[in-house]
C-alpha cells in the first residue's frame, strides 16, 4: 500500500507513507521510486530507523532502535554502520567513535555502566586491539590490547602518587590446559608480571634520563 506523491512517470517521488509486505511502514522522501532522503522507517519486530536513505539503504545521518532497547546514533553508508557513532546498549554500556563496516574500528571509548570503568583507545572489527587505556574509579592502565585482552608491556597508575611497571604474559602451562577442540577465545585470560613500582612518570622513551640542573 502507498499513499502519497508520484512522479510523471508514475514513480513514488516526493512524501509518501507505504505499508510493505512484511508488515514494515515507511513514512518519508522517496526519489524516482527509491527511499531517499530523510524518513521513518518501522519494522515488524519493533525497530525503528529515523535518519536518511540513498536508494533505499540507510545513508547519512541516522539513530536505530533496537528490539532490545539498544540504540545507534551516528553515521550509515549503504546499510551499515560507518563512520563516528555512539551505541547505547541494552545493559546502559555505551560506546563512542569510529566505525567500519557495521564494527567498532579505529579510536573509540566503550564506558561500563555496572563499574564505571572506561577502555579509550584501539579497535578492530570489533574487538579491543591496540594502544589503550583502561581507567576505574581509582588507577588506569595503559598498554596494548590484541583481542579485548591486554598483551605485553604497560604500567598501572595509581590515583596514590605510583606506578607499577610490567607486563602480561600466556603462560606454557595455560596454553597446554586448552582443548584442541576449543576455539581461542577460552584461552586462560593472561596474567600481569609486575616489575617495578615508580613514581608517577612521563611517556618518556624507556632508559632515558633528564637533563641536569
Amino acid at each position: 500500500e502507498y499513499d502519497g506523491e508520484r512522479n510523471s512517470e508514475g514513480e513514488r517521488h516526493g512524501r509518501g507513507k507505504a505499508r510493505l509486505p512484511n508488515g514494515d511502514t515507511y513514512d518519508g522522501e522517496y526519489d524516482r521510486g527509491f527511499r531517499s532522503g530523510q524518513g521513518t522507517y518501522r519494522f515488524r519486530n519493533g525497530a525503528c530507523y529515523i535518519g536518511k536513505y540513498l536508494q533505499n539503504k540507510k545513508h547519512g545521518q541516522g539513530t536505530f532502535f533496537y528490539p532490545d532497547g539498544s540504540k545507534y546514533e551516528g553515521d550509515w553508508v549503504n546499510d551499515q554502520r560507518h563512520g563516528f557513532g555512539v551505541y547505547t546498549y541494552a545493559n546502559g554500556d555505551t560506546y563512542t567513535g569510529e566505525w567500519f563496516n557495521h564494527n567498532r574500528h579505529g579510536q573509540g571509548t566503550y564506558v561500563y555502566k555496572d563499574t564505571g570503568a572506561m577502555y579509550i583507545g584501539g579497535w578492530v572489527n570489533g574487538n579491543q586491539e591496540g594502544e589503550a587505556e583502561l581507567v576505574y574509579i581509582n588507577h588506569r592502565f595503559r598498554g596494548k590490547f590484541l583481542n579485548g585482552n591486554p598483551v605485553g608491556r604497560g604500567k598501572y597508575i595509581f590515583d596514590i602518587g605510583c606506578e607499577q611497571h610490567g607486563e602480561y604474559i600466556q603462560s606454557d602451562q595455560d596454553k597446554a590446559e586448552v582443548e584442541e577442540e576449543e576455539e581461542p577465545s577460552f584461552l586462560v585470560a593472561p596474567k600481569w608480571k609486575a616489575s617495578e613500582i615508580t613514581d608517577i612518570t612521563l611517556w618518556t622513551p624507556h632508559g632515558e634520563n633528564p637533563p641536569s640542573p
